[in-house]
C-alpha cells in the first residue's frame, strides 16, 4: 500500500495543478475559435462585392437567397464568436456557431479534405464549450456566481 502512496500523491497533485490552469485553457480555446471565425467575417467585409459573388457562385446555402445568406453569414461570423470569447451566453451562442459551422461545410461543395478537417476541429472545440461551459474566466461564470445564489 505504501508503494502506491507516492505515485498517487504525485498524480493527484498534478491533477490539482491542471484544475488551477483549466480556466486559462478554456479561455484560450474560446479565443482560438473567436480568432478563426471573426477573421473570416472581417475578410468578408473587406470586399463586399467579392463576398456577394462567392455566395452567388460558390456557396450553395440552403433555403436562403445568396445576398441574404451573405449578410446573415457575415453577421454570424462577426457576432457569435465575440459572445463565445467573452463567455456571455456561451452555450447558446456556441450552439448557433456550431450550426453555422455545419451549414458552412454543407454550403461549400468544393471544400477540400483539409478544409473539412478544420471545420471538424472547430466544431469539436465549440462542442466542448456547449457541453462543458465556458469556464471560470467568463461572464457566464461571473453572472452565475452573482445572480444565481
Amino acid at each position: 500500500m505504501n508503494a502506491l502512496r507516492t505515485p498517487l500523491r504525485a498524480y493527484f497533485g498534478a491533477c490539482r495543478l491542471l484544475d488551477v490552469v483549466a480556466p486559462l485553457f478554456d479561455l484560450c480555446l474560446r479565443a482560438y475559435v473567436f480568432y478563426v471565425f471573426f477573421l473570416s467575417g472581417l475578410t468578408k467585409i473587406q470586399s463586399w462585392d467579392s463576398t456577394i459573388a462567392l455566395f452567388e457562385n460558390e456557396y450553395t446555402v440552403p433555403v436562403l437567397p445568396p445576398e441574404l445568406a451573405a449578410y446573415l453569414g457575415t453577421a454570424a461570423e462577426l457576432s457569435l464568436p465575440v459572445f463565445l470569447l467573452i463567455g456571455l451566453g456561451a452555450r447558446a451562442f456556441g450552439i448557433a456557431l456550431f450550426v453555422f459551422n455545419v451549414v458552412a461545410v454543407i454550403s461549400y461543395p468544393d471544400l477540400s479534405p483539409a478544409g473539412v478537417k478544420d471545420h471538424i476541429l472547430w466544431g469539436a472545440l465549440i462542442a466542448v464549450v456547449i457541453f462543458h461551459g465556458p469556464g471560470k474566466l467568463s461572464l457566464d461564470h461571473w453572472l452565475e456566481r452573482r445572480w444565481a445564489s
